[in-house]
């Protein structure tokens, strides 16, 4: 099989082309530094900066995970564009050069997130539920998702992974956090209620390949494990494994002041449910939080 990525080169892509390079497949990622590629993904990697670098080279699926990171920074406008051209505006390019093509893949696999419900408070959120609030975080997903959607036009299946908290030890959210716990500062933050829709990074890799290989799947898939935990239960258990006390709350004012708009990520949550790929007979390895960061505990 043949398959274009799109952020292979990010955490959950890197992931990606090592499993698929391990069974053969046939991988190509677009990316602004293709030099980078090989070295990055693998040696068996293509990189291309132009889709048009492609050609009319067979193309069974398409990888779509680019995009800035979310919470590296606070959300300026300048900030909100980057996001928004990196996600949408991408998507809008692939689309265009996909038109241009006399053979076209059979699948659209395209990356969101579970902000696209926005906060959820305590309502637990299927594929099926509505979006709550209607935030930037949510603004950005809808309309990340609804750009993906117009492939089906082409004659594209079109699968949406509405990813929560990736749990892996090569970064992603993690990372930000085991300085602060190290440094015996960690706890929750503001009441700690929130719900945080996690998932291990294993689970992220083969839910994507379970999608690619089946035949029928398609819509939205809210990719977290099917057991998410409220932030206190989560500082306190990362804080178990670390060894170290997980007692310092972070204010929910010190985080407004300090973040601005996006401090509504870390203050609000998602009670996620995997409902639809739990139906669709998916295997989730991790579904226990503690057992899924002692899994990490010897790479953090």
């Amino acid at each position: 099989m043949h398959i274009l990525l799109t952020g292979g080169t990010g955490l959950i892509g890197r992931q990606l082309c090592q499993h698929w390079l391990s069974q053969g497949h046939t991988l190509t990622v677009w990316s602004r530094q293709p030099e980078k590629v090989a070295k990055i993904c693998g040696a068996q990697v293509r990189g291309i900066a132009r889709l048009e670098d492609l050609g009319q080279a067979p193309l069974d699926a398409i990888i779509n995970l680019a995009g800035a990171p979310i919470a590296d920074r606070p959300w300026t406008s300048r900030r909100k564009a980057l996001l928004w051209s990196s996600r949408i505006t991408l998507t809008e390019s692939l689309l265009a050069w996909l038109e241009t093509r006399e053979q076209k893949p059979a699948l659209l696999i395209s990356g969101s997130a579970v902000g696209w419900y926005g906060d959820g408070g305590e309502r637990e959120l299927t594929e099926e539920s509505a979006p709550v609030i209607d935030d930037f975080a949510s603004q950005l997903c809808i309309a990340w998702e609804e750009t993906a959607q117009r492939a089906e036009a082409l004659g594209l299946r079109v699968i949406l992974i509405r990813t929560g908290l990736v749990l892996s030890a090569d970064g992603g959210f993690l990372s930000r956090l085991l300085l602060p716990f190290k440094l015996a500062m960690g706890g929750p933050l503001g009441n700690g209620r929130q719900w945080m829709p996690w998932i291990h990074i294993k689970d992220q890799v083969g839910l994507i390949d379970f999608l690619l290989h089946q035949n029928t799947t398609s819509g939205p898939y809210n990719a977290c494990a099917p057991k998410p935990v409220r932030n206190s239960e989560f500082a306190k258990t990362l804080g178990a494994v670390l060894h170290r006390p997980a007692f310092m709350p972070m204010p929910s004012l010190a985080l407004k002041v300090c973040l601005g708009e996006m401090s509504l990520l870390l203050l609000g949550g998602q009670k996620a449910m995997p409902v639809r790929l739990l139906e669709a007979g998916f295997t989730f390895q991790f579904t226990d939080l503690r057992a899924a960061l002692d899994d990490l505990s010897s790479r953090l």
